[in-house]
């Protein structure tokens, strides 16, 4: 099975749509397997946007994850990555598909309400950067056999 981070940024925070975005995953079959609501400090922060180091938006990318809290998750399932991102929709809510939680929920790229691992491998980083390996809960799903093969 292949583990996914989703974070709730501080804009779906604060509109009230953790528990919206939480069950767009859960209906789709995912397994929730670590949560934690917390406030992101300056160096997680840098650590989590480094690839972007450099460019024009980089600061205004620290100062939003900083600025409230956020919902920090793990999801596991068969192609966890690419379901989630199939679902979470692109990253310009006007591009996104119908029906993606961005295109129902957000318009602009800076505002887009779900940060979402690009790749299992980035997947896998970004989980260890942002939860200890005992934060993690493996738990199957009963009705798994009926929605996998």
């Amino acid at each position: 099975m292949e583990r996914t981070l989703v974070l709730i940024k501080p804009d779906g925070v604060q509109r009230g749509l953790i528990g919206e975005i939480i069950s767009r995953f859960e209906n789709r079959g995912l397994r929730l397997v670590a949560a934690k609501f917390m406030s992101v400090d300056l160096e997680l922060a840098k650590k989590h946007y480094a690839v972007h180091e450099g460019k024009p938006f980089y600061d205004a990318l620290l100062d939003f994850i900083t600025s409230s809290p956020v919902m920090a998750t793990v999801w596991a399932g068969p192609d966890a990555v690419a379901s989630v991102r199939q679902t979470v929709g692109k990253t310009r809510g006007l591009e996104a598909a119908p029906g993606t939680i961005r295109h129902d929920y957000a318009i602009q790229a800076r505002y887009n309400l779900i940060h979402a691992s690009d790749s299992v491998e980035n997947g896998e980083a970004e989980i260890e950067l942002w939860f200890r390996p005992e934060e993690i809960v493996e738990w199957r799903r009963c009705s798994e056999d009926w929605m996998f093969e």
